[in-house]
């Protein structure tokens, strides 16, 4: 089961933590919020 990840802010921290993400099968980002 993977763990569900919203991200709050798409700036530099918030791409990396995605990017990060996307080679991850234990991790799902299931929303982004960025407010720009």
């Amino acid at each position: 089961m993977a763990i569900r990840v919203a991200i709050n802010g798409f700036g530099r921290i918030g791409r990396n933590v995605f990017r990060a993400s996307q080679g991850n099968k234990d991790i799902e980002i299931i929303a982004i919020n960025d407010l720009t």
